[in-house]
């Protein structure tokens, strides 16, 4: 039988300054602070947590994460909030867009103030099955 990998419980993040990336995280991404610990900090939410701990940052050993939010509205909504933060986003003026080449997933990619890279996005409905005409009985 596989591994059969559950929801991600936390992840950890080399970052300059915890105290300050925390106040970012809380104050652009909307995350909660959850407790301190030894040059630490943790972020997070119902879905997940972020341990801050002051080290290099290594934007280079991810090369971005992303959040699905649940619909194109709620996308809509995060990068006007984005954008009034002033964050650095990648395509400024034309940044909701297909994850990738093809895809239907559609997107914003921004930077944390460590350089780290993420992705807020939205996953394409599956299509819609024809429905089958139901036959008569006979």
């Amino acid at each position: 039988m596989p591994i059969q990998l559950g929801h991600v419980g936390h992840f950890s993040l080399a970052v300059r300054n915890p105290k300050k990336s925390a106040r970012w995280w809380i104050g652009t991404m909307g995350l909660r602070k959850d407790f301190e610990f030894t040059d630490g900090v943790v972020v997070g939410n119902d879905v997940v947590a972020i341990a801050l701990f002051k080290g290099v940052p290594r934007k280079d050993v991810m090369e971005h994460m992303s959040f699905h939010l649940s619909s194109m509205a709620a996308l809509r909504a995060a990068l006007a909030i984005l954008r009034r933060k002033k964050v650095k986003m990648e395509d400024p003026g034309d940044e909701i867009g297909p994850e990738g080449p093809g895809s239907k997933n559609m997107g914003i990619w921004l930077r944390d103030p460590d350089g780290y890279r993420w992705e807020l996005a939205v996953l394409a409905k599956p299509a819609k099955k024809p429905k089958r005409a139901k036959r008569k009985a006979k």
